[in-house]
């Protein structure tokens, strides 16, 4: 009987030792040791509880005190020593380590899965897309504009004072009219505001939320993102994560008919009209299924990139969905013109936060860029875009900092209206690369 209360005894004794090393371990893990560290003060009762730590180590479980503490920090320490102790419980840490990795694969095939199988913005209210009407924080600019036009042309009068017509620009080569200045102006003092920046020029997706660190327009347009044209390389290309995506009136089986044919007319009237070396790569990566197209595409994007490192413009050219009956159009120069839209990834959900494995270190250049797009097109085009879409993951736009994900039209748009889109965003993007856009 004394034998077995003796046992339970030391039993107890060991069980308080363990416990009293845990807390010790909790209270003072990751400081340095007594007296160490320049500039630490403990008081006596840190000191003395340490002491009687390391007290109770040696007496009681000396392997603990030759421990090597700076193997591990925290709990980890006394973890591991416990596990060799007691095997069991070293067992039990590795499976929740495998289970933590299963998971973690897990979460990243299905970030993948939701990345590559839409940016589509259908579920959203349309107009929540579209760019308010609101005059606030904007400067018509239409009646100044005719009066410097018509000042150009001897104030509008004749001779014997009669109104004279002001002389529109000609078409270019394409039947396309370019703006000829702005019709508006933004007061940005008004955008300085957060929510106003917001209201005016963004859609957040409820998967991500907007950051005032990122979403400034000291950020916005305090980057240059003109470039040097030089013609005997390329700069641009253009390319299609969703090469399938077609029009409501596309013909089955003719790819000029669908957001490729668009992407091709793009690529001749930046190389013809404005003077870029475009390759236009037209790969396809969502034939058998949309799923992982954009992890699909990657490596074949790369490759193009590694053997052309003097492209500093990558456009990823796509048409929305909505629902049927909507349309994205609007008339411009007499002509029915599909609205666009462009798209970022934030690499970022409400749900996971940072998403480490989808990384982006260019996300701040993306931002600018289209946001500098967007004002170019809303000064020169109103009407002609939707509000920029921010969406919680990568879409490969970490492959440059000058990256583009538009969204032209949708299936509902004609293919002619779709290309009549084709010649505006040149010319948008030309006053971006020119520098020529921003004032």
């Amino acid at each position: 009987m004394n034998k077995k209360w003796n046992g339970r005894k030391i039993f107890h004794k060991c069980v308080l030792v363990l416990l009293i090393i845990a807390m010790g371990d909790f209270l003072f893990s990751g400081r340095s040791s007594v007296g160490e560290g320049e500039g630490e003060h403990f008081s006596w009762k840190e000191v003395f509880a340490a002491r009687a730590q390391e007290g109770v180590l040696n007496v009681w479980l000396p392997s603990f005190a030759f421990a090597d503490k700076g193997s591990a920090s925290g709990r980890g320490w006394f973890e591991q020593i416990l596990g060799q102790q007691v095997p069991l419980f070293a067992y039990a840490g590795s499976q929740d380590n495998e289970n933590l990795q299963t998971e973690s694969g897990s979460t990243y095939e299905k970030i993948l899965l939701l990345e590559g199988a839409s940016e589509y913005t259908e579920s959203e209210d349309g107009d929540a897309l579209e760019v308010p009407e609101t005059s606030e924080g904007k400067i018509r600019l239409d009646d100044n504009m005719t009066q410097l036009l018509q000042e150009e042309n001897q104030t509008g009068q004749d001779q014997d004072g009669e109104q004279q017509e002001v002389q529109m620009p000609a078409p270019d080569q394409f039947g396309f009219i370019k703006a000829a200045g702005r019709s508006q102006e933004y007061n940005w003092s008004y955008y300085q505001d957060f929510d106003a920046l917001i209201k005016e020029f963004y859609a957040v997706d409820a998967t991500t939320e907007a950051n005032p660190k990122r979403l400034n327009l000291d950020a916005l347009l305090g980057k240059t993102m003109a470039i040097t044209k030089n013609p005997d390389v390329p700069q641009i290309l253009i390319y299609h994560t969703h090469s399938q995506e077609d029009f409501v009136d596309s013909v089955p089986g003719d790819i000029s008919t669908t957001i490729m044919g668009a992407g091709e007319l793009l690529a001749q009237i930046l190389r013809e009209e404005y003077g870029y070396n475009v390759i236009h790569h037209m790969g396809m990566y969502d034939v058998e299924s949309r799923d992982y197209a954009y992890s699909n595409s990657l490596p074949a994007i790369e490759q193009v990139l590694a053997e052309n490192p003097t492209i500093e413009v990558v456009i990823d050219l796509h048409r929305d969905e909505v629902l049927e009956g909507r349309k994205l159009v609007m008339d411009l120069n007499g002509k029915q013109t599909a609205q666009f839209m462009f798209f970022n990834g934030l690499s970022y959900t409400k749900a996971h936060g940072d998403i480490d494995y989808l990384q982006n270190p260019y996300i701040d250049e993306n931002l600018a860029f289209s946001f500098q797009m967007q004002v170019i097109a809303n000064e020169y085009y109103p009407g002609l875009t939707r509000r920029i879409y921010l969406k919680g993951y990568r879409y490969n736009m970490h492959l440059r900092p000058r990256s583009l994900l538009i969204e032209l039209g949708a299936q509902t748009n004609t293919v002619e209206e779709i290309k009549n889109a084709c010649a505006p965003i040149a010319h948008i993007l030309d006053l971006e690369l020119s520098g020529k856009g921003l004032y």
